[in-house]
C-alpha cells in the first residue's frame, strides 16, 4: 500500500508535523528522508529493508559508499545526502559546545562523539580541546591505530593544547570492538596523560570510551579520573 494510501495521521511527514519527531520510528525518520520507494515499496518498506540489511541505524549510517550504493534504489546521490545530514548534526553540536560550558549540555559531548568516532573500524584518540570557561575551542583526532592498539604520546597531547592556549581537555577514543569497558592500559594511559597535562596548568576533565551502540563510558563518573 502507497503512503498515500494511509490514514493522513499516520503518514511520516504528518506524523512528525502533529507529533514531533520523537513519536516516528527508525524507518518512518529514514522513510523521510529516502522520500520515495522503489517499484513495489512504499519508502517506509525500503526503509525496513535498509534496516534490517544493515543491522541497525547506526550501521546503516556509517556503511561504506559502496555498500550503501549497492542496495536496489539508494546510489552515491543519496549516500551523500545521508552523509551531508550526518555532517551537519556533528557541526550543530560543535557549534553548541563551542558558545556554552560542555557541563551545561553533557549530552551533546556524547552525541557529538558517537556521531564523530562511535562507528569508526579503527580506533582513533581524540582531543576536545576548551578554553578557560570550558567551551569548545576545537576537537581534533591526534593519534590513529589499529582494531586493537593506539599509539597515544602525552608529549603530543601536551604541545596540542598548549599551541592552541587550552586550560582543559577532554579525551575520547573508540572501540570498534564494542566494549565499552576500560581495560588496565586505557587507564594507564589516562594517568599518563593526566600527569603530564598537569605539569603545564591543564586540566583533564573527562576520558570517554566511545561505541557504536552503547552510551558513551566516563572516567570521571567511574572515578577514575
Amino acid at each position: 500500500m502507497a503512503i498515500t494510501d494511509w490514514p493522513e495521521d499516520e503518514r511520516p511527514r504528518e506524523k512528525l508535523l502533529g507529533r514531533g519527531p520523537a513519536a516516528l520510528s527508525d524507518a518512518e525518520l529514514l522513510a523521510l528522508f529516502l522520500r520515495v520507494g522503489v517499484r513495489g515499496k512504499s519508502a517506509v518498506d525500503l526503509a525496513r529493508d535498509l534496516l534490517e540489511r544493515f543491522g541497525s541505524l547506526t550501521r546503516l549510517c556509517a556503511a561504506p559508499a559502496g555498500d550503501f550504493a549497492a542496495v536496489p534504489g539508494m546510489g552515491l546521490a543519496k549516500y551523500a545526502q545521508l552523509q551531508a545530514v550526518m555532517e551537519l548534526a556533528r557541526r550543530a553540536l560543535s557549534e553548541e559546545m563551542a558558545t556554552r560550558d560542555v557541563f551545561d549540555s553533557p549530552s551533546a559531548v556524547r552525541d557529538w562523539l558517537r556521531l564523530r568516532i562511535g562507528s569508526l573500524p579503527h580506533e582513533v584518540f581524540c582531543v576536545l580541546l576548551l578554553d578557560a570557561r570550558n567551551r569548545l575551542i576545537e576537537a581534533v583526532e591526534l593519534f590513529r591505530g589499529t582494531l586493537t592498539q593506539t599509539s597515544v604520546y602525552p608529549r603530543e597531547v601536551v604541545k596540542l593544547a598548549l599551541s592552541r592556549n587550552a586550560a582543559a581537555v577532554i579525551l575520547a577514543h573508540n572501540h570498534p570492538s564494542g566494549a565499552s569497558e576500560p581495560s588496565a592500559a586505557d587507564e594507564l594511559l589516562t594517568r599518563n596523560l593526566k600527569q603530564a597535562l598537569d605539569l603545564v596548568d591543564v586540566r583533564v576533565l573527562d576520558h570517554f570510551i566511545v561505541t557504536a551502540h552503547a552510551r558513551p563510558l566516563s572516567f570521571a563518573e567511574r572515578g577514575l579520573l
